[in-house]
């Protein structure tokens, strides 16, 4: 039976993702701060391996992939948002969130692409988001480390891909899900976005279909206006966007 290696598994689409990959025969790793919260999604899964690990703890993420070396499916999915104006965010939760969004994934995907390599098989599945495309005020420093993720994966595809390797690579970017993502991140309004579990199977069936850039449902035509409008336009749309979540 194959493994797969998911992060950021205790809720959200981290979990759905794991439930779908479960379902289809493979041995989940599931990886989350919140041992209690993995315990209650997963407790009907019998293929299932929990492990409680801060990744943002940057020595952690080496001993995760000394405890889980043979898998054939990593999902780098932890990260969170930190929303406000840049001026007033707490910098030691921004420098978190960079060692969780950029470091982590960083480090991981460097580490079990060697072993896919060598192997020549295996998918690694980035989680970015709509906003790896464009800047956005009041999530600025989130905004920033997913297009970190963006293009590193497509860098590494391209590589591959001059390789003739067989290793996948590729990144997952929705827009608003329905998950606890902007709660945590800070925003005070009532966010409503795409269902969790019908984006990941979405993204999942992708995947490995082999897409390298995956993005659900009406959010398909951002990146194109992204293209051909001015920067300085986006990022003032971005802001009333951004705006309108605080006063929904």
């Amino acid at each position: 039976m194959k493994n797969a290696l998911i992060t950021g598994a205790s809720d959200g689409i981290g979990k759905d993702m794991a439930i779908i990959l479960s379902n289809m025969g493979y041995n989940i790793i599931v990886v989350a701060r919140n041992k209690q919260k993995m315990e209650q999604a997963f407790k009907n899964i019998k293929n299932c391996t929990i492990i409680s690990m801060d990744l943002s703890i940057i020595e952690n993420c080496y001993k995760l992939y000394n405890q889980a070396k043979d898998i054939d499916i990593l999902i780098n999915n932890a990260g969170y948002g930190v929303f406000g104006e840049f001026l007033n965010t707490n910098l030691d939760d921004e420098l978190n969130m960079i060692d969780l969004n950029i470091k982590s994934l960083h480090i991981l995907t460097k580490l079990f692409l060697k072993d896919m390599v060598n192997k020549d098989r295996g998918y690694i599945l980035n989680v970015g988001s709509i906003g790896s495309f464009f800047a956005s005020p009041l999530l600025s420093s989130y905004y920033g480390s997913k297009a970190y993720v963006l293009n590193l994966s497509l860098a590494i595809k391209e590589e591959l891909k001059k390789q003739k390797s067989n290793v996948y690579i590729g990144t997952f970017c929705p827009a608003t899900i329905n998950t606890n993502f902007h709660k945590k991140a800070g925003v005070k309004g009532n966010v409503k976005g795409l269902d969790s579990y019908k984006a990941s199977k979405y993204a999942i069936d992708k995947m490995f279909k082999k897409k390298a850039i995956i993005i659900p449902s009406y959010a398909k035509v951002l990146p194109f206006f992204v293209d051909i409008m001015p920067r300085i336009l986006i990022t003032k749309l971005a802001y009333k966007m951004q705006i309108k979540k605080q006063e929904n």
